[in-house]
Order: C-alpha cells, then sequence, then structure tokens
C-alpha cells in the first residue's frame, strides 16, 4: 500500500475546531492588572476546571480566580482520544500494588466519576457525544493474547465476576469486524466523549458560576506562601489557596522535574464513513484499545468517522515541550499506516485532520495528588493519556484539600502513596528515547508477525524490570 496522504498541521485538534465553530462561548480576557481571591487555579483543563466546578457546588460564594496559558481545553483536555475510563482495566496491578480493598475503592471511584461526567452532561444540556458503551481491550498481535487474564482472574477472586467479558476471535468480529483483532476483553465500565466539547462545557458552567477565567494568561512566576502568589505579563493573583493543575508543562517546575517525564500522543482522524462503520458492525460508542506498551486507542464519531491514536511517542529527547509535540508528521504518519493495517476495508477513505501533544507521565502510570509545605498549594499530575475521567475525581480530590475538609477520598492512593521518581538528568532523556524507540519497535515488528530481536526486546522491557509501569 502507498504511504498515506497526511493533512496540514490545523494548528489544533478537530476536536477543538468543531466546538469552537459549535460555540465559541464567552470570550475571557488576558489578565490585565493585579487581583486578590480565595483560590487561584494554575491552568485551564479539565483537572482545573473540575476543581472549580466542585469549590463551587461547595461554597457558591467563593472567589475564585482560573488562569490559563491558552485557552480552556487548549491543551491535553481538547485533543485527547475522548475515552471515559475507570481504573478497571488495571484490576489486577492495583490488587498487587495497594491491596484488594485499596483497589477496589480506587476503581469504584473511577466508575462514578464516569457515571458523574454523564450526569454533568445531562443536568448542563451539553451535547458532548456521552455515549456509555463500554470499551474493548482487544489483542492486535497474537503476541498480545491472554493478556487480560490477569484482571480476569483478580475480578472472580474478588468478587466482581462480570465486570468483564473474555470474546474470541470470533466474537470480537461479531463487535467490530476487523481481521486485525485476536481476541479481548469487554467492559461496559466506560465511555466516549467529544473531549473538546466537553472542556468547552465545564468552562461555560464555571462562567455561569462566577469563576472568573483569565485566558492567554500564561504564568510566569509562582510564589507558594500565604498567600499564594501567581504573576502574569498583565498582572498578579494573590490568593489564599491556591491549585496547580498544569499536566505536562508541571515538568518545568523544579519540584514536580523528577516526578514527571513527557510523551507525545497523535490522532488521525479519517473523513466520515458511515456505511463502512456499519459494514464491519462498529455503530455504538464503544472505545478499543489494544495491549500494545505504546498503546493504539480507536473511537468512532456520530458521523461515521474512525479517530485512531498513538501513545507512547517521543519527537527527540523531549527536554522541553516544543512545537514538535503538537504535531510530529512521522508520528502523525504511523498513525494514519497503522489505522489501515487495523481497518483494511478503510483503505480509500482519506485522513481528513490529524493532531498531537504531550502528555504527563507518571512512573506508576496513575496520576497523583498532594500539597506543598505551607499547606495552602494543592496539586494533581500524572494521568499518563488517561486523564478524562480520573481528572474528574481529581478536581473532587483537589477541592476537598483546598477547602481543608476530610473525606474518604484522601485516603485513596492516589494520595496516600508517594509517586515513583525518574531518573536525573542528563540520564532520563536519551534513556526514555531510546527505550521509546525499542518499545515502538517491538510493538511494530510483532503487530506484522515478526518477532523482534533479543536487544530491543530487553531494551523494550527496561523500564518494567526497573520498577515503572509506562503503558499496558
Amino acid at each position: 500500500m502507498s504511504a498515506p496522504a497526511i493533512p496540514a498541521d490545523a494548528g489544533r485538534s478537530w476536536w477543538l475546531h468543531e466546538a469552537l465553530a459549535l460555540d465559541a462561548g464567552e470570550p475571557a480576557p488576558s489578565l490585565d492588572r493585579d487581583t486578590a481571591a480565595d483560590v487561584v487555579i494554575l491552568g485551564g483543563g479539565y483537572t482545573g476546571m473540575w476543581t472549580a466546578w466542585f469549590l463551587k457546588e461547595a461554597e457558591p460564594d467563593l472567589d475564585i480566580v482560573l488562569l490559563e496559558q491558552d485557552i480552556c481545553g487548549g491543551g491535553p483536555s481538547g485533543r485527547n482520544g475522548g475515552f471515559v475510563n475507570s481504573w478497571w482495566s488495571a484490576l489486577g496491578e492495583l490488587s498487587r500494588r495497594f491491596g484488594d480493598a485499596q483497589a477496589l475503592a480506587l476503581c469504584r471511584a473511577g466508575e462514578e466519576s464516569v457515571a458523574g461526567i454523564g450526569r454533568f452532561c445531562q443536568e448542563q444540556e451539553l451535547d458532548a457525544w456521552f455515549r456509555p458503551d463500554g470499551d474493548l481491550g482487544a489483542a492486535s498481535s497474537e503476541v498480545q493474547i491472554g493478556y487480560w487474564a490477569d484482571n480476569v482472574m483478580t475480578a472472580d477472586r474478588l468478587g466482581v465476576p462480570d465486570l468483564f467479558r473474555v470474546v474470541d476471535r470470533d466474537g470480537v468480529r461479531e463487535l467490530i469486524d476487523t481481521p486485525r483483532l485476536h481476541g479481548g476483553i469487554y467492559t461496559s465500565m466506560g465511555a466516549t466523549v467529544q473531549p473538546a466539547r466537553l472542556a468547552r462545557g465545564i468552562r461555560r458552567a464555571l462562567l455561569r458560576r462566577g469563576v472568573r477565567i483569565y485566558e492567554q494568561s500564561p504564568v510566569t512566576r509562582f510564589g507558594a506562601g500565604t498567600p499564594a502568589v501567581a504573576e502574569t505579563p498583565g498582572g498578579t493573583v494573590r490568593a489564599g489557596v491556591a491549585i496547580v493543575a498544569l499536566n505536562a508543562w508541571a515538568a518545568h517546575w523544579k519540584r514536580f522535574r523528577r516526578l514527571l517525564t513527557v510523551r507525545g500522543s497523535y490522532i488521525a482522524l479519517t473523513a466520515p464513513a458511515p456505511e463502512k462503520l456499519e459494514e464491519i458492525r462498529w455503530t455504538n460508542g464503544m472505545g478499543l484499545w489494544d495491549h500494545r506498551a505504546a498503546l493504539h486507542y480507536v473511537r468512532t464519531t456520530p458521523d461515521g468517522r474512525i479517530a485512531f491514536g498513538v501513545g507512547g511517542m517521543q519527537p527527540g529527547l523531549a527536554r522541553s515541550i516544543g512545537p514538535r509535540f503538537s504535531w510530529d508528521e512521522r508520528a502523525v504518519r504511523i498513525a494514519a499506516e497503522d489505522l489501515y493495517r487495523m481497518f483494511p476495508s478503510f483503505a480509500d477513505v482519506p485522513i481528513e485532520a490529524a493532531w498531537g501533544g504531550p502528555i504527563d507521565v507518571a512512573g506508576h502510570h496513575l496520576p497523583f495528588f498532594g500539597s506543598l509545605e505551607r499547606g495552602n498549594v494543592h496539586y494533581g499530575h500524572g494521568y499518563t493519556g488517561n486523564g478524562v475521567g480520573p481528572s474528574h475525581l481529581g478536581g473532587q480530590i483537589l477541592a476537598t484539600m483546598a477547602l481543608g475538609k476530610d473525606s474518604e477520598i484522601l485516603r485513596l492512593p492516589l494520595v496516600t502513596e508517594r509517586p515513583m521518581r525518574f531518573p536525573p538528568e542528563p540520564i532520563r532523556s536519551p534513556g526514555a528515547y531510546v527505550a521509546n524507540q525499542a518499545i515502538w519497535r517491538k510493538d511494530q515488528l510483532e503487530d506484522q508477525g515478526e518477532e523482534p530481536s533479543p536487544i530491543v526486546d530487553f531494551v523494550a522491557h527496561l523500564p518494567r524490570r526497573m520498577g515503572y509501569n509506562l503503558g499496558p
């Protein structure tokens, strides 16, 4: 097959272009003066906005200022794959790390956030394409067959045997009729959403609640004192409490530098072809992902498109977040080629849009939440590409911390466990690049039915041997 044609960089994700064209919302100014507030939130993505939402739910009279360097939803919240998941797909590993009770508590809290996002959309009359049709974790190569056995056995042992449904090759083809999948595991505990519509919808709800949102207002300096002080090019915010919710950009802060690494994730989107989706029986909102380390995440849209994502990419040494994280032609081409390989019946459907962006990666594949020493600055980062559902829970955690209240959610391991540290520079960036290249090469060879060399296999497994969990 000839190389697929790749569309030009559109500057933003197709999701965000679509959402802004539908309703750009009330304009938000940049900060142009000094001001004071009860709470200042750094970051206008899901985590920052959900935190503001839950703060206003608890105390409507709070004066909240939210600072965003771009527009709300302009970062990962407006360009991700739109999978609204909990942590049930990691049940076995969570049980080994935290014990059965904590694993179940975390998964159930995540499940409640999936439902909570659906309720929010309904209550706010927000058409964010929320589809609670579950998801399918499939084997895209024969090597991946049976990767789900640990989760199935753990679910049976913990008394939730109906959580997963194992499907063989024929069963997968009843759900999605493609010859490239070799079995898998289905769970109803998941949904898909138009991520930018959701982000912009939360923004509208916050403005109605009186949250002061300042866009195009990057924080150039931050003081974690009492009060906390956030400086922007146009003005300063002083607040009794601060929330730091910067996603991948938190890796630039000295405090979080060893707790996060940054990787890229890229999506190729086809033109509408609803008749072809009907041919392969994929007419609901079910999400699809595979068990590669550099996983594929795939979903459809109501007008009949396939959005095909590839995670775990790293453009060069990536010591800082540069333009290649948003647009990397090589990564986009890989996504398009993998799309056509997995769905050969779409071979004549063009790629209409493509985009990418950085994600904040934590060493244990789970976000972490905490407070700085003075106790009035709280943070949450490390979603590792799975933030749409968990950020809703993260907003509740950070709002609870900001209000100084007690709750069972503060005893979840996302709060109580210390995040794993990455090696320092100059080791980390070259080491991560070499490992990522080996992981991608191993996955590609196995997708083609070939066996990776011993050296590639050894390097690809090295992060796991060192205790890091960076993917399935």
